[in-house]
């Protein structure tokens, strides 16, 4: 009878202990999602006005190099000598750096000027490390524990990553599911779905709309149709170890070429503008929203796909600011559309299947790249997407974006991934 005594009033503790848990999470992921929400819809207004001045003076794009030293000459000022960029705030999560909060206006500052003179870069990398170092300096000036700290950063990523795109729920499963390959950290779970519905409704009252396709003919789910998707996941996985590896590369190179920050920042904008007279088009500077658009609807350029990789990995490499995501999409577009005719896969669909297959092979994020499908795309075909997903994360191996990922499960059997030396 005492056992069971015993027994209630520590269940009931528990309760109330979760009660007060989900009470105070309420609240501060409501705060999140709206501070962060509200900075994330002003960099997003930034992000657009530049890009509709670059459009509007073509001239701006000679301009690149300048902007570039102007970035680097920011950093400096702020005391950042080595941005590492989205990997900061995946070690921030996990307790191991602090993330100081001149990250935020520094890489609001930066991005922008990069989509104005024309770097191809997106803004996700760019909004996840906006929203990271508020929440951080916010928990900070709030004298929040550690853990409570990392929680926080968890929602600013997602509160900023769903106001930029309006995908909460790819927003919140990414910023979980990001940090760490195979496991999540799920007492983050309410705050981050909190956190980033309350940025998207947010972003939505303010006038912006959700990023959305409408996919043009979608397959039925068959025996055809389903090894269609996997010969097209599995050279999705490809294309995304490729884009990771031109990355990563270019950052290498730049830095045994050009050891001085300004002047290889200065190169690099010159190869950019460069590059753009060659190939006489503006579709690769900036994120290229519309070229992802076009694929979309079954229009692509044969080699589409690896001239954005090139010009992305350039900009990137050579200290402009951003993302990597959006490149992505537009090269999984661009390789869709023209790679998933000839497997006997519709244009558009095709299109949405790299947009999402190529996102989850360079993030290693299934589950975010299977909501994202469902965000972007609707409900329909959802399974195949999905089958699209899952092969990517396999086949591209244990690589990525983020050096700072840890991968916790194998890929290929129920265990520990063991890292070869």
């Amino acid at each position: 009878m005492e056992d069971w005594k015993e027994e209630l009033r520590e269940e009931g503790h528990a309760l109330l202990s979760h009660l007060f848990a989900l009470a105070k999470w309420l609240v501060m992921a409501l705060a999140a999602g709206l501070g962060v929400g509200l900075v994330g819809v002003a960099f997003h207004i930034a992000v657009e006005e530049a890009t509709l001045a670059r459009e509007a003076h073509p001239w701006l794009l000679y301009l690149l190099p300048v902007a570039g030293l102007a970035i680097v000459g920011l950093y400096h000022l702020a005391g950042v000598k080595e941005d590492r960029g989205t990997n900061v705030v995946l070690e921030a999560v996990r307790g191991e750096v602090p993330l100081p909060f001149r990250t935020a206006p520094l890489i609001f500052i930066a991005s922008a000027l990069t989509h104005l003179c024309g770097g191809s870069s997106g803004r996700e990398g760019a909004a996840l490390q906006i929203g990271g170092s508020i929440a951080s300096g916010v928990g900070e000036k709030l004298g929040l524990s550690e853990a409570d700290k990392r929680t926080l950063v968890v929602c600013g990523m997602s509160a900023a990553f769903a106001a930029l795109f309006g995908t909460p729920l790819t927003a919140a499963l990414f910023a979980l599911e990001v940090v760490h390959v195979g496991v999540m950290y799920y007492a983050a779970l309410v705050p981050a779905f909190l956190s980033a519905l309350t940025a998207a409704l947010l972003a939505g009252c303010l006038g912006l709309s959700p990023t959305a396709y409408a996919v043009a003919e979608l397959p039925e789910l068959g025996a055809v149709s389903l090894l269609q998707t996997v010969l097209l996941g599995v050279l999705c996985a490809l294309v995304a170890i490729l884009f990771c590896q031109g990355m990563h590369a270019a950052h290498r190179l730049y830095g045994k070429c050009f050891p001085n920050h300004y002047l290889r920042a200065a190169v690099g904008g010159c190869i950019i503008v460069v590059l753009t007279l060659l190939s006489g088009t503006r579709d690769y500077n900036g994120a290229g929203g519309a070229v992802i658009a076009a694929a979309v609807a079954g229009q692509a350029v044969p080699w589409a796909f690896l001239l954005k990789l090139l010009f992305t990995a350039l900009t990137l490499g050579a200290g402009f600011k951003g993302g990597e995501i959006v490149p992505s999409f537009f090269t999984g577009a661009a390789f869709g559309c023209v790679v998933g005719p000839l497997l006997g896969l519709p244009a558009s669909f095709s299109a949405s299947l790299g947009i999402v297959g190529v996102f989850c092979g360079v993030t290693n994020c299934p589950l975010s790249s299977i909501l994202l499908s469902y965000e972007l795309f609707g409900g329909q075909g959802l399974a195949l997407y999905a089958v699209a997903c899952a092969v990517s994360y396999l086949i591209s191996g244990y690589g990525g974006l983020y050096s700072a990922q840890h991968m916790i499960y194998s890929k290929i059997k129920p265990e520990h991934y063991q890292k070869r030396e």
